[in-house]
């Protein structure tokens, strides 16, 4: 890695702000932490997981880093905007956006309520939209930036009973390379990290058990960690990979190969 006079490695985002939407537990918590140990300063924001956001805040805060939380719906324009703002009140700026909020949910087609649909829908596609239209004017102050969003291998490949979660993934792959064009005059980068099968904390709040269907292994034989994932967003908002945009990385053990 290339770094400024000076700097050392785990120092290639010091002086910079991240917000990561959804960073309470697993792939969001793993990234606020792997951010945070390159330098940056984190806002963990949530929905109503505070304690758990709590928890990743004092992780990082041991680790020796800086961080703090902003309940807030991503759905919410208003409740948007005022993470936002509570980020730069914070901490001054905005230089790293990670779109991680999502719902788990596994329901056959034909049984999908409207309103299922919609908030599938909402909470990975408009949280991804309101949150890094609100942060793009201090993404432009700070002189560029970058936006990572968290995709889903279902956005590429299909799943049983995911048929919300497909099409929320694969907007966000679409919505990615899109929002990269509009963007790259800003000097703010925008892609997309696609984790395969990923193993994680089952049984939260709408999240139910893995269904026998997605128990498979991919060819490397096993899950991904989270730290995994949280490693390739790490290097999408450091210094090397400025001129990588409008890229859905796969990260999966074999499980796609594009």
């Amino acid at each position: 890695m290339a770094y400024a006079a000076g700097m050392r490695p785990g120092d290639e985002l010091a002086g910079k702000v991240a917000l990561i939407t959804g960073g309470a537990r697993n792939i969001g918590r793993a990234i606020a932490q792997s951010l945070a140990a390159g330098g940056a300063t984190v806002m963990v924001n949530a929905k109503t997981s505070r304690a758990a956001a709590e928890e990743t805040v004092a992780l990082i805060e041991k680790a020796g880093g800086k961080a703090a939380l902003h309940i807030a719906d991503v759905t919410d324009p208003g409740a948007v905007d005022q993470l936002v703002a509570a980020t730069v009140k914070q901490f001054g700026r905005i230089d790293l956006v990670v779109n991680n909020a999502a719902i788990r949910a596994e329901t056959p087609f034909e049984k999908i309520p409207y309103d299922e649909w919609k908030r599938v829908i909402s909470i990975v596609l408009d949280g991804a939209f309101l949150t890094t239209q609100a942060a793009l004017p201090h993404l432009v102050k700070a002189g560029g930036g970058a936006v990572v969003n968290i995709g889903g291998l279902t956005g590429h490949k299909g799943a049983l009973h995911r048929s919300h979660v497909v099409a929320a993934k694969g907007g966000l792959a679409a919505m990615t390379k899109a929002v990269a064009l509009d963007l790259a005059q800003y000097n703010i980068t925008v892609n997309c990290v696609v984790p395969g099968t990923v193993e994680t904390v089952r049984g939260l709040p709408g999240a139910p058990p893995r269904p026998d269907h997605r128990v498979s292994l991919p060819p490397a034989g096993r899950r991904g960690a989270p730290e995994e994932i949280a490693a390739m967003v790490r290097v999408l908002c450091g210094p090397d990979s400025r001129y990588v945009t409008g890229q859905s990385i796969h990260i999966n053990g074999g499980g796609l190969m594009p």
